[in-house]
């Protein structure tokens, strides 16, 4: 494992690793821990970037521009080395731009810049996709934090998501790790949802739309994580099943519907950054209690 990059203040510490810009811990000052630890056993990921697209392509392959193209599940960056261009106590900067092997599976000229930033009891991850090529560059941009269940202090106590918004936004699911078209009701009840592992068996659960800006993840009575999100409009929730981990994943961009096309201009809710452009995306994650 590469060095880590350390930030603090007096609320929370940090780690982050220059091999997918990808946190690797969030601790409160009085040491307890909120990320997942990537235990092997169940899932070495920590909180991966996902780019230049979320979930995975139909047998693994993309077209661009009428080409095909191999592409593994959520794309290269979470495998990528970043370099480390900023680091002050409390934020730290890692970079990704287009190489020879990135151009082998994506066609394009890109920066990809990674910010994890302290302010208070607060956390900032903000990713910057810039399109330093000549043609329009299609992507998809999301973040996959897995954080602790149960949360510290809290086994044995009901844990609930809640969005702000109050609402009960429709669920899909997979197959093959393909997104099925049909919609499912809503297990949110009036944007409040308890989770259950048995709702993790058939995979992830995928909200495309109407999970909101903000949601709470608590234990009751225990501690909560209050999110915000900006330009992340899709949120999914995963659990590998038996794992002590839940996923809080937002999105800009789905994995490619089931029976439908490989053309990475044509994903669902993807991304068509013009040249010369840059696009940002972030959420903020509170720790309360």
């Amino acid at each position: 494992m590469p060095a880590v990059t350390r930030i603090a203040n007096q609320h929370l510490t940090v780690e982050v690793s220059p091999l997918g810009a990808e946190m690797q811990a969030l601790a409160t000052a009085d040491g307890r821990s909120f990320l997942w630890n990537g235990d092997a056993a169940f899932w070495t990921g920590r909180s991966p970037v996902l780019f230049p697209m979320v979930g995975k392509a139909p047998e693994n392959r993309i077209t661009v521009e009428g080409k095909s193209y191999e592409m593994a599940q959520h794309g290269f960056a979470r495998r990528a080395e970043f370099s480390l261009v900023v680091s002050t106590g409390t934020l730290c900067r890692h970079e990704l731009a287009a190489s020879d092997a990135t151009r082998a599976v994506y066609p394009f000229e890109f920066l990809l810049a990674v910010e994890h930033a302290l302010e208070g009891r607060r956390l900032t991850v903000s990713a910057e996709v810039e399109n330093r090529d000549t043609r329009p560059m299609p992507f998809g941009l999301g973040f996959h934090p897995a954080f602790v269940w149960p949360l510290p202090g809290a086994a044995g106590r009901p844990h609930t998501v809640t969005l702000d918004n109050g609402a009960e936004p429709a669920l899909v699911r997979l197959e093959s790790g393909l997104v099925k078209r049909e919609k499912l009701p809503s297990p949110f009840k009036s944007g409040r949802l308890t989770l259950d592992r048995a709702m993790f068996e058939a995979d992830a659960m995928i909200f495309p739309e109407g999970a909101g800006e903000g949601l709470t993840y608590a234990a009751d009575g225990g501690p909560a994580l209050k999110f915000s999100f900006e330009n992340l409009p899709n949120l999914a929730l995963w659990q590998k099943p038996g794992a002590p981990f839940i996923c809080i994943e937002p999105w800009h961009g789905t994995a490619a519907e089931l029976g439908g096309s490989d053309d990475l201009a044509n994903r669902p809710y993807g991304v068509t950054l013009p040249p010369g452009e840059t696009a940002r995306f972030a959420f903020t994650v509170e720790v309360d209690g």
